[in-house]
């Protein structure tokens, strides 16, 4: 059974991460942000060093590894029956982030609809990183060399994915605007 998939798709600070909390809490959506799955991780283990090493620097954690935590988080979300995935649709951010990743999940997702949150004022996402570094103590946005590098990492690795889904599942969203116009501009466009 492929999961009923919807991703939220964009650069670092296009707010994939605050649309997709606000729609996980919408019965019949589960979300799972791949950032938090690792952000999660005990830091102390092989897989949390792993994660430390690469998102320090502002690079991606290898596609095997990402993929292996992720599958297993969402593994257990299903025994845990947070995740219904005959009722549930699937709400992702941060995953996947390049076409091999796309290719593994190929098996296990069936993506319905992708929602590309365009933010073209890099300066909106320099400012939105700042703070969420400040307010949430991430350490992956707190400086601006190190959201230059995960742009550039998007730019070169992630953003190559949205060709790699068909034309008519994607939507481009304007990232600019307020949340809540963003989560209604994303809801007018699912049909259950």
């Amino acid at each position: 059974m492929k999961f009923k998939t919807i991703l939220l798709f964009g650069a670092p600070g296009s707010g994939k991460g605050t649309l997709g909390k606000i729609i996980g809490t919408i019965p019949g959506f589960f979300h799972s942000a791949c950032g938090d799955v690792f952000r999660s991780l005990n830091l102390n283990s092989r897989t949390g060093r792993i994660f430390m090493e690469y998102s320090s620097k502002g690079q991606l954690v290898p596609d095997a590894i990402t993929i292996e935590v992720w599958t297993n988080f969402i593994k257990n979300m299903v025994a845990l029956e947070r995740y219904k995935p005959d009722l549930d649709y699937l709400v992702l951010d941060g995953i996947p982030r390049n076409i091999r990743q796309a290719e593994m999940l190929q098996e296990m997702l069936q993506v319905d609809y992708l929602f590309h949150l365009v933010c073209p004022d890099r300066n909106l996402i320099y400012e939105r990183l700042r703070r969420r570094a400040l307010k949430e103590n991430r350490f992956d946005d707190a400086s601006d060399e190190i959201i230059a590098q995960r742009l550039a990492t998007y730019e070169k690795e992630s953003k190559p994915v949205l060709d790699f889904y068909p034309r008519e599942v994607r939507y481009d969203i304007d990232a600019t605007q307020w949340p809540y116009q963003v989560l209604r501009d994303i809801l007018c466009k699912i049909k259950r």
